[in-house]
């Protein structure tokens, strides 16, 4: 009997050491493939983040430069320097003449060869479109954030945004070639100009949101 329990013994050792054995390299194991696994999934949080935020700064950087685009074409199209002299300030609505007291009188614009008034109410739409199609444009940008799908964002505001170029552009290109051609005395105001930058800042930005939506895919 002492003989047996003494082997029963031995046994329960050796199961007992072989266990302990096991449950040690299984331990082994599991801490070299945490110390494998845990560098790389500490990459990928770190790019994932990464991206996020260069994201988020692209946002930001494309939702600014549209509303100084819209600024512009407001300025653009409400002010009254697109054509000025020393006495003179005319825009696409008005004139204004500086009067002796030093008092600015508002006038009609003159009619005639100079101002060909087809041409005048061109100008006036395509600068109006312009400015209603950009403001359009920062809506349709703000709401498909959250309401469509990748690969379907930022298509209908770029679409705008170009909408509002053609229309700035289509302006300014005939107030240069249909004003002031004959006057010796003048030169196009801050508006004019403004007009051109706007031009070229909705530009910009529609082919932000065509290159954004190829990304965002």
């Amino acid at each position: 009997m002492c003989k047996v329990n003494m082997k029963n013994e031995r046994v329960g050792l050796g199961e007992n050491g072989e266990r302990r054995r096991e449950e040690k390299q299984r331990g082994r194991n599991g801490d070299s493939q945490m110390t494998r696994t845990g560098p790389c999934e500490r990459d990928r949080q770190t790019t994932g983040n990464t991206s996020i935020v260069i994201m988020l700064i692209l946002l930001a950087a494309i939702f600014a430069l549209h509303i100084i685009g819209i600024i512009l074409l407001l300025v653009a199209t409400i002010d009254n320097a697109w054509w000025v002299t020393d006495t003179v300030s005319t825009d696409v609505w008005a004139r204004w003449i500086l009067q002796p007291n030093g008092v600015w009188n508002y006038t009609d614009l003159p009619s005639g060869s100079h101002y060909p008034q087809d041409y005048l109410q061109a100008v006036q739409a395509s600068s109006i479109l312009a400015c209603i199609f950009s403001i359009i444009g920062i809506f349709v940008f703000v709401a498909q954030l959250f309401t469509l799908e990748k690969g379907q964002r930022f298509t209908i505001s770029g679409i705008f945004q170009l909408l509002a170029c053609l229309c700035i552009m289509i302006a300014a290109s005939i107030y240069t070639d249909r004003f002031h051609l004959d006057e010796k005395f003048g030169w196009y105001g801050h508006c004019y100009i403004l007009a051109w930058i706007s031009f070229a800042l909705t530009f910009i930005s529609s082919i932000t949101y065509f290159v954004l939506r190829k990304k965002t895919a």
